[in-house]
């Protein structure tokens, strides 16, 4: 279907700079339809209630009320092209096993308000209508200070995920106590997924996700070191996802000592079937620091905090979230969406292979 756009009068180029000026500051868009093969854009309600209002004055108020009703119906076609170029399908990996999406940290400060995941949640829900998204990821610090408030702001954000969530503590859960953090967790998946322990494992297929809520802070004992060594053991030779809230100390030089520091840890990377370690906890600026990157034979990704940036400054806050998909061959990509853009950026993308299985 072609839409063919008229040259403007002249006197409606301020109606159509503020249009246009207002889209701009609107780029979310939620859902696609079809209607007779073309892809109509469902605008948000705001960017609707603003051609409507537009076309009204148009007609109305007008000295040459025809010559408006084009234009109106140019700003409805502008809108609607520029919808479908934004909202256009995301290019498919067709031989996914598994595909899931990881939030990083919340904990908002000083207001409990979670606006950014708010916008995550909605971008992966209309990023699952294009593409199958099997769970979403946490990797902890959702709730700042673990306080109950920010415990209960953030449940209404993480109820409107259509996918289980499968999160884990972090340090600042340890500021409470791992009942309330399992009590909320349970609350947020609302019977999507049932959890009883801080550390467990799902079977993800062609993967096994091995989920290691910190012992402590964000480090753990010799117990917690032993349990994801028999979890890795266990689940050979298929390959394993280790989430966990920080990576060890020094894998990411733009905060070196902060981490895992226990060192029998080396332990747990040294085993033939860990594939990635996937944490946030340092709210890095994916602009400004090395986030993916292979040591040994492990991948290290790095999933960027949605409320606050702290590294390598916080003069810049652009919120965040990543979408692994495994594909049948054994090779994991890793995209990476800000929030309100529903294309991936090819800058932060991320592709290795998982271990071989003997």
């Amino acid at each position: 279907m072609a839409l063919r756009l008229f040259a403007l009068p002249q006197p409606s180029l301020p109606t159509l700079s503020h249009f246009m000026a207002e889209f701009g500051r609107h780029k979310i868009f939620v859902g696609m339809c079809h209607l007779r093969g073309f892809p109509w854009g469902c605008l948000r309600l705001d960017i609707v209630r603003l051609i409507t209002r537009e076309i009204v004055l148009m007609i109305h108020f007008r000295s040459q009320p025809l010559k408006s009703l084009v234009v109106a119906a140019q700003l409805v076609a502008l809108s609607l092209v520029s919808a479908c170029a934004i909202t256009g399908p995301v290019a498919q990996q067709d031989d996914a096993a598994v595909r899931f999406a990881v939030l990083g940290d919340g904990e908002p400060k000083p207001l409990a308000e979670f606006p950014n995941m708010a916008a995550a949640v909605a971008d992966v829900n209309a990023l699952a209508e294009r593409q199958e998204i099997d769970f979403v990821v946490g990797v902890g610090d959702i709730a700042h200070k673990g306080t109950l408030i920010q415990y209960e702001a953030a449940t209404p954000v993480l109820q409107a995920l259509k996918q289980p969530f499968y999160p884990i503590m972090g340090n600042e859960e340890f500021n409470t106590t791992e009942e309330r953090f399992l009590e909320y967790a349970n609350r947020w998946n609302d019977g999507k997924a049932t959890f009883t322990s801080r550390r467990y494992v799902q079977d993800a297929g062609p993967v096994v996700m091995v989920y290691a809520s910190p012992d402590f802070s964000r480090d753990f004992h010799d117990e917690g070191i032993d349990w994801m060594l028999a979890q890795l053991q266990a689940a050979a030779p298929k390959p394993v996802m280790l989430v966990v809230h920080g990576a060890q100390v020094g894998v990411y030089p733009e905060n070196a000592e902060k981490g895992i520091a226990n060192p029998r840890f080396a332990e747990v990377v040294a085993q033939r079937n860990l594939a990635a370690v996937i944490s946030g906890d340092l709210h890095m600026d994916m602009d400004r620091v090395d986030h993916s990157k292979q040591i040994g034979q492990v991948h290290y990704l790095h999933i960027p905090a949605l409320e606050r940036t702290k590294i390598p400054d916080e003069t810049n806050h652009t919120p965040m979230f990543r979408v692994f998909t495994v594909t049948e061959g054994g090779e994991v990509v890793v995209d990476t969406y800000e929030v309100g853009n529903p294309a991936a950026l090819d800058r932060h993308s991320y592709r290795f292979d998982l271990p071989a299985t003997e």
